[in-house]
């Protein structure tokens, strides 16, 4: 009898299983959480066409889908940049005139919405740069020749500027380099110094970051390089030890080794072959592993190099034709696409990226937008 009743038992416990193992199997399935692809991209414009300002899109990191989500009306938003939380989006208005400022807005990551919550004027004209890391923003003036330094409030609003430095002349290009020009203003990975580009004078000028408060100071360690080269954008490396100029008249990127705010050259090599003279930007893959470089005027495309890990040194991998005018570019955090804005062509380009190879492959999933120029991601929430 007791075996009975034990026998009974197991053999109830083994029904109760099989109506479970039924019931999971018959019931409709939830689909397993996938890793969360979704980023927030945003696209600065020239506004002297049909184009109103900065534009934000859904974009899927792993098909290189995109979908339109808002827009925001501000003149020549040529360069922006998101806060490191993204919660705040700085953008420059490239002006040359009273109209030059900086604009910081709120960004919903979720509905892709910007508030505008001030301008600041930059009081150098065409702004065309801006970098922050939290506590200051940082413009390039263009025609202004200057770097306008502007305090960030708790709220992300921009307190009245507090710093214009001036840059130079001295370069042999008598059209070009005639009068002060500064293109890249940007912060060093160990947070120490700010660089700032001077196009006319071929240097790129140092400035150390003070610890309490926003004014920097000035550093007479400017550090040269080649005649005629037309220093435009700079990019460290994500390990910090290097640093990689582009130069927009030489067409070179000149590559250097970084410690402790002293930038030591340790190669040229040419990106643009045909000379065209209108090299724009320059970025690492965000594994380090290769290096992009944008030409315009002639050739339009991305020049492609592979960068060694142990000297910082590159060595030509290939090159990818582009639309025309491809004035900046980005590459998705997980590294797997390359969008470039290709200004005249009025498209964004995706780019499939080979992590292998550094070889890129257009999807074909243009993004059509008059007059783009600026792309930035912002991981989704």
């Amino acid at each position: 009898m007791l075996y009975f009743c034990a026998k009974s038992t197991i053999m109830r416990k083994l029904l109760f299983f099989m109506i479970g193992l039924f019931l999971v199997a018959c019931s409709p399935r939830k689909a397993s959480t996938p890793a969360h692809n979704d980023l927030s991209l945003l696209i600065g414009t020239y506004t002297d066409g049909s184009s109103k300002g900065i534009y934000t899109y859904s974009f899927d990191q792993e098909t290189g889908r995109s979908t339109l989500l808002d827009s925001v009306a501000v003149s020549n938003p040529s360069y922006l940049t998101p806060s490191a939380d993204g919660k705040f989006v700085y953008a420059v208005s490239e002006q040359n005139d009273a109209g030059a400022a900086l604009n910081a807005f709120a960004f919903d990551r979720t509905t892709g919405h910007l508030t505008l919550l001030n301008r600041r004027s930059t009081c150098g004209g065409d702004p065309c740069y801006v970098s922050t890391n939290g506590k200051e923003a940082l413009t390039a003036n263009y025609s202004g020749g200057s770097m306008s330094v502007f305090p960030i409030e708790k709220d992300g609003s921009l307190g009245e500027i507090d710093t214009l430095f001036e840059g130079s002349v001295g370069g042999p290009d008598v059209a070009r380099q005639a009068t002060p020009h500064v293109h890249c203003a940007t912060f060093s990975p160990d947070g120490g110094y700010i660089f700032a580009t001077d196009f006319s004078s071929d240097s790129i000028l140092r400035f150390v970051v003070h610890p309490t408060h926003c004014t920097p100071h000035r550093s007479s360690a400017a550090t040269p390089v080649d005649s005629a080269t037309g220093p435009r954008h700079l990019t460290f490396s994500p390990n910090g030890k290097f640093a990689y100029l582009i130069g927009e008249l030489s067409g070179n990127i000149t590559a250097f080794s970084y410690h402790d705010g002293v930038l030591r050259s340790i190669q040229t090599i040419a990106a643009d072959t045909l000379r065209a003279r209108g090299s724009a930007d320059i970025h690492l893959s965000p594994d380090g592993r290769y290096l992009y470089a944008s030409n315009r005027l002639q050739g339009d495309g991305i020049a492609i190099f592979e960068v060694n890990p142990a000297t910082g040194m590159l060595a030509k991998a290939g090159y990818q034709s582009t639309g025309i005018h491809p004035r900046h570019f980005n590459i998705t955090p997980n590294g797997k696409y390359l969008l470039v804005a290709c200004r005249d062509s009025h498209v964004v380009q995706v780019f499939s990226r080979d992590a292998d190879t550094g070889m890129l492959t257009d999807t074909h999933q243009d993004i059509t937008l008059d007059k783009p120029v600026c792309i930035q991601f912002v991981g989704r929430p």
